[in-house]
């Protein structure tokens, strides 16, 4: 136990000094193998961790949907969605900002990154708000908050990551995902609407012109029919997560050529960032069984699911200190990060438990997506600050009623299952 502990605290040092957290807990857990089994055994170990868990066919998902991503917003594509939505309900008051929040599920749906998703927003929604007198604080804390949405809708790169270390299947947390980020994005729509009925935040935009608003749709079209193909195929059983991104990059590949609006130099930075994107998130799925292999050697895992099993606290009771753990860990850390430090352990508990791993892995998913608005790291807000340039401080503020908005939902997800696994029930099989 004094070993863990030792290595537990070198790995917050790693962490202070900024080391990425995959190369933290690869070290940490290689080392803390070396010794509890020795030097060779723990080269074994490492060879088979990173070979079994890097070589998972479903991984193949995560560069298909990064790729579609990253090709539909350097096509235009992401941009033109934006501007739709704001054409049809942008003239109410406050309709600017819930234009906003309805493009972000679009977004959502086919970026599947919150740090893309806010990068877009604040780049072609903030200006627009700005230009029709929105104030700072609400305009920049919409982007923050709409870029969230990625984490939950589908195709989320969050989820993806969460069923491969958990083997959970990906298709059904795709399903599961779709009406907890509705409920989300109406929640986010009410808190925008009270806003700018009690205060002067969010003026009325440009009178509807119905005529603009239809030739602004046609551009969002075939990416509506990308959307309903590739979820569609999942939730139907036609094909795999794998199979639907394939799909999604050649439906996003044959809509940016049709509409010419990408060049030669776009598409290579496309597929490079694409590739660097992969890398990252690979190396943490592969640096994390490396360290869930550590725990394994130590019995920490087999201790802690001793003591749910013959503790005398309620099961709500645990899940609820564990939602709290992941809430304070999205103060400081990334969502992949979060999820790779604390699946390991938080997973084998709540399975446990007997909690399904589905409902479980949205309430996760939730959970970290609410870290990203919350300071000090709060990334989403660090994001649509450098993009803006609306302090940090400003931001923060903007962002407090609809973190409000965000815990309620996530105490509804907690206390109605059923709102996340009504949809997965009907899946085919």
């Amino acid at each position: 136990m004094l070993t863990f502990i030792a290595l537990l605290a070198l790995l917050a040092l790693f962490m202070v000094f900024r080391m990425p957290i995959a190369f933290a807990m690869g070290l940490v857990g290689f080392f803390g193998l070396a010794l509890q089994l020795g030097w060779r055994p723990a080269f074994a170990v490492l060879e088979r961790a990173f070979f079994d868990s890097s070589s998972s066919f479903i991984l193949v998902a995560i560069p298909l949907f990064i790729l579609m991503a990253e090709l539909l917003t350097s096509g235009d594509v992401t941009r033109r969605a934006i501007f739709a939505c704001q054409s049809w309900i942008g003239h109410v008051k406050g309709g600017l900002a819930m234009a906003t929040v309805a493009a972000s599920v679009i977004l959502a749906a086919l970026v599947g990154s919150s740090t893309a998703s806010t990068a877009a927003m604040a780049a072609s929604a903030y200006p627009e708000m700005r230009n029709h007198n929105y104030a700072d604080r609400l305009a920049a804390a919409v982007v923050s908050v709409g870029g969230t949405l990625a984490v939950v809708v589908p195709p989320s790169i969050v989820l993806v990551v969460y069923g491969v270390l958990t083997e959970t299947s990906i298709g059904k947390l795709f399903i599961a995902g779709i009406v907890p980020g509705l409920l989300t994005a109406t929640g986010l729509a009410v808190v925008i609407k009270f806003i700018a009925m009690r205060t002067d935040q969010a003026p009325k935009g440009d009178p509807f012109d119905l005529g603009k608003a239809a030739r602004a749709s046609r551009h969002i079209i075939p990416m509506a029919l990308l959307m309903v193909a590739v979820i569609g195929a999942i939730y139907g059983g036609i094909a795999s997560p794998s199979e639907a991104a394939a799909l999604g990059v050649m439906g996003s590949l044959l809509i940016i050529l049709a509409q010419r609006t990408i060049s030669f130099s776009a598409f290579n930075r496309s597929v490079s960032g694409a590739i660097r994107a992969t890398v990252m998130i690979v190396t943490i799925v592969t640096c994390s069984a490396i360290f869930a292999n550590y725990l394994v050697f130590t019995r920490i895992t087999h201790s802690l699911l001793e003591f749910t099993s013959t503790t005398e606290l309620p099961r709500e009771a645990i899940l609820i200190f564990m939602v709290l753990i992941l809430l304070v860990m999205g103060m400081f850390m990334d969502q992949l990060a979060i999820l790779s430090l604390s699946m390991p352990l938080a997973f084998p508990t709540a399975m446990a438990l007997g909690y399904d791993p589905i409902w479980f892995g949205i309430v996760v998913t939730k959970t970290v997506e609410i870290g990203l608005l919350t300071p000090p790291l709060g990334l989403n807000a660090y994001v649509a600050s450098a993009q803006t340039g609306v302090p940090l401080r400003t931001i923060f503020k903007g962002v407090v009623p609809f973190l409000l908005m965000e815990v309620l939902v996530l105490v509804l997800l907690l206390c109605f299952p059923q709102i996340t696994l009504w949809l997965p029930s009907l899946m085919l099989k």
